[in-house]
């Protein structure tokens, strides 16, 4: 059975586990929360999911959210089939193992509906049915590792950013669980769960959710010799994730999740965003019968969703179809935002600008400047195309690009309710043998019936269009009226009080059948648990003694115990924990020689300087760079 992909047609080559007779898993969107008012937003703007942060053991550590507020958002969440995962996605030490242990039952309680996790030492702990998904910091980017992860109990695999559309697609044709990647967002230079640049300079951990963001920080490349190739830029920064122009050919390879990254950002970015990829996997939807949304409700707007307005560096598709161009922001690490015209005239105290956009007192706008730095600027005053800067740039000239990355007018449309998000049901009243029953059923199939006693009595005047304008009366509810019927065999006279109270009891009832079918996601099963291949758990070979290196991040006894059970014989403390010296501290896709223009691999010209090649921090620290051309990944190590 042949996949339809008009972009991609290899990818149908082979059928997938769907199209073998496995049940085709429903798309979900996926947007992040910081807190409780992103998270519902998030939901009111069309998510299908949101993953948020416990108190503890995420990989934002500033992104914590109370018990009391996870509760409120799963209740919310459930209202439209729509699911909410917890972050315990760190590596956890020794001491904290039973803290965990006993947070995962909280979150179970209250109506967590899975968690993501990066520690192997969960699969070891006595754990309600809840769900686990794997997340991408456990390195996930081959189907010997995703087929590894379904079988020791993950229902759902968070893929590596870097993977191709033909990555995805054979990871998803050797195993049928669910995979969830990456649409949007930010972009780490490393593979995610192997970068230890940030601990190794400053003790703070990725792996702990206390990243420092080394890979935004200015470096000076040097050749063997020391001369400089390039000084004091930002060299291991890239742009933006985006991805929403290659939607159905991720779904086509596999991919039934789609997640937004940003568990950092503000309201208005989860909610421009949100809007954006929600209309976009629904014109696919509407066009893709098999393919269903994995919630329901529908989400309406008082802005129109545009992704150049929400912080970003400039954005990129990364390797998803096998390009690599354009994937740096070597300037800055800080947000460009939307193109906006360019240059025409500096006067005095104004600045002319030749652009088709419409500018606000208050916009913030940036430019690069001859020395290649990121200036900006926040505009007080708009007169035509004259902007009147608060503080006039000193080093803006003719023909320089702006870009404007603060839309104060759009920000101002964000920062009011922006969207509503009802549920579309069809109400019958019908007479009984006792009286009257009212039912509401939405589109999935879920009713719920009240039923009244009253004597029948014949009115005087028509009654069908006032008794169907009462019951389409559900302002101040998720629901919304699609058809009303009014199966009566007379004229019958019930009071527009009756009619109200009918309503509100139905109103009620739904939301009583909605709790009873809060989604929920199959446990973890009990797979076959010996080690299928020891090259996906980042193994080194030992003769036949497959060991782990500090790679795996084994933190504690009961992850060990863990690995041991699947085979390991010897097994390295996590980096953290007993950091080994002189080892890679990053592994990137995103290379240094391919970006000068080098690559042999690509076509590259040979290079002018002599390798190896290092990166020099603003402190003085030096980190070699090694390429791997078979593996294409540039590795970046300690000195």
């Amino acid at each position: 059975m042949a996949t339809r992909n008009g972009d991609n047609p290899e990818l149908s080559v082979t059928p997938s586990p769907w199209e073998r007779g496995g049940k085709r898993p429903p798309i979900e969107l996926l947007a992040p929360a910081k807190n409780l008012e992103c998270g519902i937003e998030a939901i009111r703007h069309g998510a299908d999911a949101v993953y948020i942060g416990a108190p503890k053991y995420g990989a934002r550590a500033a992104a914590g959210n109370s018990i009391d507020d996870l509760r409120q958002l799963a209740a919310y969440a459930h209202q439209f089939g729509a699911r909410v995962y917890v972050t315990l996605n760190t590596i956890i030490y020794d001491d904290e193992l039973a803290e965990a242990e006993a947070l995962v039952w909280q979150l179970y309680r209250i109506g967590i509906d899975a968690l993501i996790v990066q520690d192997m030492a969960l699969l070891t702990m006595n754990l309600p049915p809840i769900a686990l998904h794997a997340s991408t910091q456990t390195d996930n980017r081959t189907p010997e590792k995703v087929q590894w992860l379904h079988s020791v109990g993950f229902s759902q695999v968070v893929l590596a950013r870097e993977l191709s559309l033909q990555d995805i697609a054979a990871i998803h044709r050797a195993c049928p669980v669910p995979l969830e990647a990456f649409v949007h967002g930010a972009l780490c230079v490393s593979y995610s769960g192997q970068c230890y640049a940030s601990q190794a300079c400053f003790g703070r951990s990725a792996n702990r959710g206390e990243c420092a963001q080394f890979c935004r920080l200015p470096f000076t490349l040097v050749d063997a010799d020391g001369h400089v190739i390039e000084r004091n830029r930002h060299l291991l920064s890239l742009r933006d994730m985006n991805r929403s122009a290659h939607l159905e050919a991720m779904m086509d390879a596999g991919v039934c999740s789609f997640k937004i990254e940003g568990r950092l950002k503000d309201v208005s970015y989860v909610k421009n965003v949100t809007a954006h990829y929600r209309q976009a996997i629904d014109a696919i939807l509407a066009r893709r019968p098999e393919y269903r949304r994995a919630s329901y409700g529908v989400s309406t707007y008082t802005f129109t969703p545009q992704l150049d307005k929400s912080f970003n560096r400039g954005f990129t598709d990364y390797f998803l179809t096998g390009q690599r161009t354009d994937i740096t922001s070597f300037a800055t690490p800080k947000a460009m935002g939307e193109p906006a015209g360019h240059v025409k005239e500096v006067g005095r105290g104004y600045i002319a600008v030749s652009s088709v956009k419409a500018f606000h007192n208050g916009d913030g706008l940036c430019y690069i400047d001859e020395n290649g730095q990121l200036q900006g600027f926040r505009v007080n005053r708009v007169e035509g195309t004259r902007l009147y800067p608060k503080d006039m740039p000193r080093t803006l000239r003719i023909r320089t690009p702006l870009f404007r990355n603060y839309d104060m007018e759009f920000e101002r449309l964000l920062s009011r309710p922006s969207a509503e998000r009802r549920i579309p049901i069809d109400i019958r009243l019908r007479e009984v043998s006792f009286g009257f029953a009212l039912t509401f059923t939405d589109e999935q199939g879920r009713s719920a019936t009240v039923s009244f006693t009253r004597d029948k009595e014949l009115a005087r005047t028509e009654q069908r269009t006032g008794i169907e304008a009462q019951l389409s009366k559900l302002g101040g509810t998720i629901l919304m009226a699609r058809t009303v019927e009014i199966d009566f065999t007379g004229n019958w006279f019930i009071p527009s009080s009756a009619v109200a109270e009918m309503r509100r009891a139905a109103v009620e009832a739904y939301g009583r059948t909605s709790k009873l079918r809060r989604p929920t996601l199959p446990p973890p099963k009990e797979g076959d648990m010996r080690m299928q291949s020891p090259s996906h758990l980042s193994v080194a070979e030992e003769g036949e003694r497959p060991s782990l290196t500090y790679l795996a991040n084994v933190a504690n006894h009961c992850s060990e115990a863990f690995y041991r059970s699947q085979g390991a014989k010897e097994i390295a403390p996590a980096y953290e924990l007993k950091a080994p010296r002189g080892v890679t501290l990053m592994f990137c896709r995103h290379c240094l020689r391919y970006a000068m223009g080098w690559c042999p691999r690509h076509g590259g010209i040979k290079s002018p300087y002599r390798e190896p090649f290092a990166l020099v921090s603003a402190d003085g620290r030096r980190f070699a760079l090694e390429f791997d051309c078979k593996q294409c990944v540039m590795l970046v190590k300690e000195r």
